[in-house]
């Protein structure tokens, strides 16, 4: 039974490295459905998700540092919006309901997998993007950020995703730029959830640990991949990223 623990620990690690290496998204959708399997309760396998996010996305900014494909301002811009949306979120946990912030959630989702799979086949037109002048685009990226961190505190979603969708729609870069930028943001969102988490003792630090500790080392190949490779290809792995999340959020409501 131990064996099967660490062997599981081991794959949602290496899983996880991929996923926030080369889409820079969350690895709630692998962390949160098996721990949950295996009898973790709900709450601490998101308390549990959001520090595995936060050990993973150190190793995932660095690389994208390094291969100088990540917009640091922009980046600390979300960041700061998720930050106090987060801490807004923890207080309002208990009062605003989470379900139709999941079904919004889920709906806007599934319309960014067919955006960006969509993407994946017409890479030689321009994408659309509102056309804002550029100090607004950031005070929006900062107001939009501010419910991402909300969902942070309230249901413990780090906002990969989000922020993703985010630079899409108010920036121009590339993809390999968009992943590098929305995983610092996520490292903000993450962090600050974690905390929140942590404070009222919802996290399983053992298994917290050993998956960061797997998915820093996938992590930092995937990221490197993920600069090897064509932009379609990586738009296409966010789309069915986004099918999963999508899935697993349907799954979630249901059961719930």
């Amino acid at each position: 039974m131990f064996i099967l623990f660490y062997i599981l620990l081991l794959i949602i690690g290496i899983a996880v490295g991929a996923i926030t290496g080369i889409t820079g998204s969350s690895g709630v959708i692998v962390v949160v459905p098996v721990l949950s399997y295996m009898g973790i309760n709900f709450k601490t396998t998101i308390g549990t998700s959001l520090l595995v996010d936060v050990i993973t996305t150190t190793i995932v900014i660095y690389v994208y540092l390094k291969k100088k494909t990540l917009n640091i301002f922009i980046g600390l811009t979300l960041g700061l919006g998720a930050i106090i949306g987060a801490q807004l979120g923890s207080t309002v946990a208990y009062i605003v309901p989470v379900l139709p912030l999941e079904l919004a959630f889920t709906a806007m989702t599934a319309y960014m997998s067919y955006y960006t799979i969509n993407r994946s086949y017409h890479m030689n037109k321009a994408r659309k993007h509102l056309n804002l002048n550029k100090n607004f685009a950031f005070f929006a990226g900062f107001l939009l950020a501010i419910p991402v961190g909300m969902l942070t505190g309230i249901i413990g979603a780090s906002g990969g995703v989000l922020f993703i969708f985010i630079i899409i729609l108010l920036f121009t870069m590339k993809a390999q730029n968009m992943v590098g930028t929305a995983t610092l943001a996520m490292f903000f969102s993450a962090s600050s959830g974690a905390i929140g988490y942590a404070r009222i003792g919802h996290i399983y630090y053992l298994a917290a640990v050993l998956i960061g500790i797997i998915a820093l080392i996938s992590g930092y190949y995937f990221s490197i991949f993920a600069h090897k490779i064509d932009q379609k290809y990586i738009y296409r792995f966010l789309g069915v990223v986004f099918i999963l999340v999508v899935i697993s959020e349907i799954i979630k409501i249901a059961i719930l």
